[in-house]
């Protein structure tokens, strides 16, 4: 439930505050329903409110973009801008006329920055936001400082455990998903909701970011990937099993990453090195979306214990990624392979600095978990920074004598 209904604060709030106090352009950006007009609404209740899901507004915006912005009040709200991108330019005019900060906030559920239709940026007049799905910190009401705690070098000190053995909420975690709204129902009632949150977005927003005939062989791509997320991305076997050319399922895969319902993670590299694979992995977002089309269950836990932990891995991405927002949003995530399967499921860097994260459903973590991080901060040399195994225990554990450490999933979402 999204701030002001169900009182969830929204951790990306302070850094929308700041973009407002320095920006003329503001643009909040993420997938439909997760939470960005309730948001705008709450931080600005005195703004100008105007959607372009409105079709009087809409008519109005279409017809003449720069009427329609001249009209506009000094300070406004304008919800779901990806629907007229040729607005932007006339924002542009205005507010090269006038300049006060926080004039336009802008929010719009496709990547208004990858739309081919838009002809100029807003550079150095705009700043862009992301609002993720609901994190775990935000639903547990938590401050959301892992990724700070890691990046800071805090996560050193072996922290003692309980004696008694929890049972897992990682498989209920992973099947509610990050919407607002399905985290308000039951199971069920919340699988639903994501079959027809898939529908309507086929229906309906797919004309906003590219001309598709038929939706029917986007839908079958989300499934498809919802089956493979996490796995290293193979365009030809895609368009395969879709019986549809490679560029057809490329320019399928750009419409759901522009909705923001895929993450196209890139391979790692500090250099030329031959022996790193350059393959891209893909992540479904919302891993309670992705557990809805693959048709995964909380008791399938253990009989499919090998696609919940690439659900798994998707899912702790996210979690950094919508940290980032709050910590970093300069922060850069990869993953890292090379030829001999030696893998990191998510690398993290700020310049030249590296950070490794290996995640693993188990309750216990050896330091033969750990492979991949040594062979990660041999590559990445005096810039390694540190690196850790995520996994599903409750203490925090040296892995041997390199400092690597095995951390609880659950530091995702604790204080």
């Amino acid at each position: 439930m999204a701030e002001g209904t169900g009182h969830i604060k929204r951790l990306l709030r302070s850094a929308l505050e700041e973009a407002l106090a320095d920006t003329p352009v503001v643009c909040l950006l993420g997938a439909r329903q997760t939470g960005k007009s309730t948001l705008a609404e709450i931080l600005a209740p005195d703004r100008h409110y105007i959607t372009l899901d409105d079709q009087n507004f809409l008519q109005a915006a279409t017809s003449d973009p720069a009427g329609f912005v001249a009209q506009l009040p000094d300070f406004v709200t304008l919800d779901e801008g990806q629907r007229v991108p040729e607005l932007l330019l006339a924002i542009k005019r205005r507010v090269d006329a006038d300049r006060r900060p926080g004039r336009f906030l802008l929010t719009g559920s496709a990547n208004l920055l990858q739309l081919p239709r838009l002809a100029d940026s807003l550079a150095g007049r705009m700043e862009c936001l992301f609002l993720q799905p609901f994190s775990e910190a935000e639903k547990e009401g938590a401050h959301g400082h892992f990724l700070k705690r890691l990046l800071d070098g805090e996560l050193k000190e072996p922290l003692r455990g309980t004696k008694d053995v929890k049972r897992s909420t990682l498989p209920e975690r992973l099947i509610m998903g990050g919407y607002p709204e399905p985290n308000q129902r039951s199971r069920n009632r919340a699988r639903q909701w994501h079959r027809q949150y898939l529908r309507s977005l086929m229906e309906r927003d797919i004309r906003d970011v590219a001309r598709i005939k038929d939706s029917n062989n986007l839908a079958r791509l989300l499934e498809l990937l919802a089956h493979r997320t996490a796995e290293l991305l193979n365009i030809s076997s895609l368009a395969n099993d879709l019986h549809v050319d490679r560029q057809t399922a490329d320019r399928h895969l750009a419409i759901l990453e522009k909705l923001f319902l895929l993450r196209i993670l890139p391979a790692w590299h500090r250099n030329s090195s031959k022996r790193l694979i350059k393959a891209p992995k893909v992540h479904l977002c919302d891993s309670g979306l992705a557990a809805t089309l693959a048709d995964l269950h909380p008791e399938d836990w253990n009989a499919k214990r090998d696609r919940f932990g690439h659900l798994l891995e998707s899912f702790v991405l996210q979690q950094l990624v919508a940290q980032a927002g709050w910590t970093d949003p300069d922060l850069r995530f990869w993953h890292y392979r090379d030829k001999d399967k030696v893998e990191v499921d998510c690398v993290i860097t700020r310049g030249r600095k590296v950070w490794g994260i290996e995640v693993k459903a188990a309750a216990t973590v050896t330091s033969s978990d750990a492979a991949g991080l040594h062979r990660l901060a041999e590559q990445a040399k005096d810039d390694f920074q540190s690196g850790i195994v995520l996994y599903d225990g409750d203490s925090v554990v040296p892995l041997g004598q390199s400092g690597f450490l095995g951390v609880p999933l659950s530091k995702l979402w604790e204080d």
